[in-house]
């Protein structure tokens, strides 16, 4: 594992590029603050992220393609082992429900018509709590 001071993450530090306003972006940054959302080290929830986005997730289609088990298999390699089974489920939960009420992140963010709406929608997921929420909106 890669050993990463004690840093804020935000999206450029992953080399997540929002101000594109690409699906892809945004997909990972959403990404991104599923993992750091739980009371995780920030390194090994970098180092997750990492290993989803070398394992091409890069999308809510391509994250929809792996099965549970493969992404426990993942998260397990990125040392992720406490929170393994039930970050792969809500991975899949979350991408899940944005695909089907939105279609895309790209459409949940054009859709809300401010941050206090984009929480509220956010919340609505099962999965994402408070932190989560307030992660990804103070990214984009």
């Amino acid at each position: 594992m890669k050993d990463y001071k004690k840093q804020p993450i935000d999206a450029e530090t992953l080399g997540i590029k929002l101000a594109t306003r690409s699906e892809s972006q945004s997909f990972r940054w959403l990404l991104a603050c599923l993992l750091f959302g739980k009371p995780i080290q920030q390194a090994v929830a970098r180092q997750a992220y990492e290993v989803l986005v070398r394992a091409q997730i890069t999308s809510l289609n391509k994250l929809l393609k792996f099965d549970w088990h493969t992404l426990v298999t993942l998260l397990d390699q990125a040392h992720y082992v406490h929170y393994d089974f039930s970050t792969a489920t809500k991975l899949l939960q979350v991408a899940g429900a944005v695909k089907e009420q939105y279609g895309s992140v790209t459409k949940l963010l054009q859709q809300s018509s401010d941050t206090h709406d984009l929480e509220a929608r956010l919340i609505t997921f099962k999965g994402i709590g408070p932190v989560t929420a307030s992660i990804f909106i103070n990214g984009v």
